[in-house]
Order: C-alpha cells, then sequence, then structure tokens
C-alpha cells in the first residue's frame, strides 16, 4: 500500500516541478527533489529515469551535490518573474495586488540570485 503513495506523490511532485520551470511562483527544484525521493523509495525505474532525464536530472544532481542553480536557470526564473510582474502591471492587476506580487517575487529572486551558480565542469576534470 505504501509504494502506490510514494509512486502518486513522486508523480504530483514531477508534474508541480515541470510547472515550476516555466511559472514564475512555483519553484521546480524542491518539487523535482521531492519526486527524486518519492521514487527512490518507491520505483527504482523511475528514480533513474528522472535522474538521467536529460533536463530535469541536472537540476537535481546540482542541488544535491551543490545546493546550486545553474546561472542560466537563474536569468531564466529572474526574466520570468519580471515579465509576470510587468504584466499584471499592463493588464491593471489593482496595486494592493501589484506590491503583494512585488514582495513575493522579490523574496523568490533574492532566494535565486543568492544560490551559488553551479561549478565550471570543465574546470573540475
Amino acid at each position: 500500500m505504501t509504494r502506490p503513495l510514494w509512486i502518486v506523490l513522486g508523480c504530483a511532485s514531477l508534474a508541480a516541478g515541470v510547472a515550476g520551470a516555466v511559472l514564475p511562483l512555483l519553484p521546480a527544484t524542491p518539487f523535482l527533489l521531492l519526486a527524486a525521493y518519492s521514487f527512490a523509495q518507491s520505483s527504482p525505474r523511475l528514480h533513474a529515469w528522472l535522474i538521467a532525464h536529460p533536463r530535469l536530472g541536472p537540476i537535481i544532481e546540482d542541488w544535491r551535490r551543490y545546493g546550486a542553480i545553474a546561472r542560466r536557470t537563474k536569468v531564466v526564473a529572474l526574466a520570468v518573474m519580471a515579465v509576470t510582474l510587468a504584466g499584471s502591471a499592463a493588464f491593471g492587476v489593482p496595486a494592493w495586488v501589484l506590491a503583494i506580487q512585488a514582495v513575493t517575487l522579490a523574496g523568490a529572486a533574492t532566494f535565486i540570485v543568492t544560490r551559488p551558480d553551479r561549478p565550471d565542469m570543465r574546470r573540475s576534470h
């Protein structure tokens, strides 16, 4: 009974992580880490697939090894946050909503910017 629950949690976390790769307020890395853990508890095949995935695997590995976020990922995340805030302003969202959004995005941006960059893999060989 436990194995199916881990698989469901892993699939839900994976879906949230993939969504977080494109949505500014949903963090991808924590959900991908939860998915990896859940799959490790339930399905070695799904865990291996996720870790070996060409797009998602490096995000998990960078965080596990270095607590790092790749520079390109940071740039994309910050750009999406800026576009989201600008879009909200352009669509005439009320000022109080913009203020909440700006504070939230600033907090997320601060976290992202203060994480180390992924070490240059060319230098480590």
